[in-house]
């Protein structure tokens, strides 16, 4: 009877625990959606933002955040990959691995302004790329690779032995079988560990402002060459991110309408990241249910 009514008191406690969670993180969603929605429109998104007069948009910013999130998944996607298939199907377990391990762990919690100082001193100065998209992908691309390599690996190592074992029983070598069975097994894993990658990436701010910069100059939407200066394609020209344009709207102070701006812009990253995450989800279920001829949990 004792043991029951601990177990019962442990119960309520999590799920007393996870209201708690579930209400602060409704309250800061709610409370950014608040105060941002009602100053959202077509005219926002879609208008060059403004630096010293009131009524500019976010256009810009959308696309740059959208266009340097595509390139830095691009970039560290199959590596991420290469190194969780290594460490978790090839690699012995000894002391260099250990220490790959241990890497990973310190590298994923560098804090973002660091990452941007890095990648400022060696591809901004260094390697002379000034701010640019590709300074910023490459910066970003050393801030995602660590934390999207540990959930790649424990999505590849939640697939149960026996599949693995089944497929070598058929007669398949270890790369057919980990190919065609267990990356298939691990993709629900996989694609989570990269939302939330991306997640962070589109709301990242400390380490652009050290490599895409504050501002750029005109975009052309109509320009398709990425080598045009003004090209929106262009990976050397300078690019500032929805967050990187919310701290400079707060900290600069010229624009009159500055908190109308940065409540809104708050409220369109945020209800991006949403929609990212659900469509990406959604896309894996699909292709689980594909790979594997199974519903995916």
């Amino acid at each position: 009877m004792k043991a029951k009514n601990t177990d019962k008191i442990a119960t309520w406690v999590i799920y007393w625990l996870v209201a708690i969670v579930v209400l602060i993180l409704a309250g800061i969603l709610g409370n950014i959606l608040w105060t941002g929605l009602p100053h959202l429109s077509w005219h926002f998104l879609t208008s060059e933002a403004s630096s010293y007069q009131a009524g500019g948009g976010v256009r810009d910013q959308l696309f740059n955040s959208i266009y340097l999130l595509i390139l830095t998944t691009i970039i560290s996607f199959p590596i991420a990959l290469g190194a969780a298939i290594y460490l978790s199907e090839y690699a012995s377990d000894n002391w260099f691995t250990s220490l790959i391990r241990t890497t990973i762990e310190i590298l994923s919690s560098l804090p973002s302004i660091v990452v941007g100082l890095f990648g400022y001193l060696l591809f901004v100065v260094q390697f002379g790329l000034g701010f640019s998209i590709i300074s910023g992908a490459l910066a970003l691309t050393f801030f995602n690779l660590p934390i999207l390599t540990s959930n790649m690996e424990q999505a590849i190592n939640g697939v149960p032995q026996s599949q693995r074992e089944a497929g070598l029983a058929l007669g398949l070598s270890n790369w057919k079988t980990i190919r065609g069975i267990v990356l298939p097994a691990a993709l629900p894993g996989i694609l989570t560990g990269l939302i939330l990658s991306a997640g962070r990436i589109f709301g990242e701010a400390a380490a652009l402002i050290y490599t895409a910069g504050q501002s750029g100059s005109t975009v052309n939407y109509s320009n398709w060459n990425p080598f045009s200066p003004t090209s929106f394609l262009n990976v050397m020209r300078p690019a500032e991110t929805l967050a990187v344009h919310i701290w400079k709207v707060n900290t600069e102070g010229i624009i009159p309408d500055a908190t109308v701006v940065s409540a809104a812009t708050s409220a369109l990253l945020v209800i991006v990241v949403i929609l990212f995450n659900l469509g990406a989800r959604y896309l894996g279920n699909k292709l689980y249910q594909k790979l594997t001829a199974a519903k995916a949990k």
